[in-house]
């Protein structure tokens, strides 16, 4: 099975859009992450990390690589990227950030996890499909 992580700089967007994309996640784990920890805006980087092993699996101490799923991370703008960065060369997981527009990545990503035969690969691609949707 393949994880997703959804950081934004709100808790609160993170949790709206996480609540979205498991709409059509099936069992797939999603977990949201967002704030600057003390009610406020922004990311850290320890909580990133903290979620990316919930995704896949683990625990607050990470785990046994072997043991972990892989995990798709989603993010919002500037500093998220960074923090997420950060939390994947920190995380014992397989995690992978996926260039694609929050929302609508997460939504994609949720639907290719689904998927018995998803992969890391699978699901970031797919996430990174929806750059290219057209709303209207």
């Amino acid at each position: 099975m393949v994880g997703i992580v959804v950081v934004s700089h709100s808790e609160r967007a993170a949790e709206g859009i996480a609540e979205i994309a498991a709409e059509m996640a099936g069992d797939t784990p999603i977990e949201p992450v967002g704030g600057d920890g003390k009610g406020g805006i922004g990311t850290v980087p320890d909580a990133i990390e903290a979620a990316i092993d919930a995704a896949a699996g683990g625990d607050e101490s990470g785990g046994d690589p072997e043991d972990l799923d892989p995990v798709v991370v989603l993010v919002d703008l500037g500093s998220a990227v960074m923090n997420a960065d950060v939390a994947v060369e920190l995380s014992d997981a397989e995690a992978v950030i996926a260039d694609a527009p929050v929302l609508e990545g997460a939504v994609n990503a949720a639907v290719a996890a689904t998927d018995p035969s998803a992969t890391v690969e699978s699901v970031r691609e797919q996430a990174e499909a929806a750059r290219d949707v057209d709303k209207l």
